[in-house]
């Protein structure tokens, strides 16, 4: 027997949803912001379709053009996707990581994202200029390099490069993949104390659009951090890619007295 239509493929319509008419914000805007919201809490997981967009527009006494726009504005971050013959399904939530001495792994599991990681290298190879200046060591000296891949939700979010001092710790490769590079620093008696980092934006080279999942040129978020333990000295320098299509830094300011 066919199977039948059930509650559970338009979870948008059991959301409470609602809009003040009388707001200056654009009604599109505010419904966008409530589904966003409950993929963001988890309220619409990912792979669940939103559902039947002329019943969600008849519900709220919007127009179906309001209702379109407020999707497409989803499906433009990358939030929702529209499938042909399947509909408009939620993708995932985008992850957005506050920026403190965290790392991603735990961030990511914290939030709920599932996170994997495949190990790309972990070898001993000489330091070039810049990281033996992040680290403090001399140029050409043996350092290990950690590369990973890591996924949210099954899908690849960032790219991961490590250089550690030389004997700082055992990295084992299955233990790289299982946890996080710092939990496995923190479990090795090493006490992260602070970090110097930066964060910029450019766009993928084919290489690491093909590795990430995106469209050569398309935009990607670095960091470089330095960690220093709580001896001062610096255990860890990062340089890692992240996808700005599934990716963010948050930033608290306070303003100054």
């Amino acid at each position: 027997m066919p199977k039948q239509p059930s509650h559970e493929t338009e979870p948008a319509l059991s959301l409470q949803l609602s809009v003040d008419r009388t707001s200056p914000v654009p009604l599109y805007f505010q419904l966008s912001q409530q589904l966003e919201a409950a993929i963001e809490r988890g309220a619409l997981t990912p792979g669940t379709l939103l559902g039947n967009e002329i019943e969600l527009a008849g519900r709220l006494g919007l127009s179906r053009p309001t209702v379109r726009q407020a999707i497409q504005s989803l499906v433009d971050k990358g939030l929702l996707v529209r499938r042909r013959g399947v509909g408009t399904q939620v993708v995932h939530s985008q992850v957005k990581r506050p920026l403190e001495l965290s790392s991603l792994y735990d961030d990511l599991e914290a939030a709920g994202q599932r996170p994997a990681t495949v190990v790309l290298n972990n070898a001993v190879e000489p330091a070039s200029a810049a990281v033996a200046a992040a680290l403090g060591v001399a140029e050409g000296s043996e350092v290990r390099v950690v590369e990973r891949l890591r996924y949210a939700h099954g899908e690849p979010m960032a790219r991961l490069r490590n250089h550690l001092p030389a004997g700082l710790l055992d990295c084992d490769t299955a233990a790289l993949e299982s946890t996080g590079l710092y939990r496995i620093m923190r479990a090795a008696g090493i006490t992260l104390h602070s970090a110097r980092q930066s964060v910029g934006a450019r766009a993928a080279d084919a290489a690491e659009a093909e590795l990430l999942g995106e469209e050569t040129g398309a935009p990607l978020l670095t960091m470089e951090r330095t960690t220093f333990d709580d001896t001062g000295r610096a255990v860890e320098f990062g340089s890692h890619l992240y996808r700005a299509s599934r990716y963010a830094f948050e930033f608290q300011l306070l303003v100054r007295s």
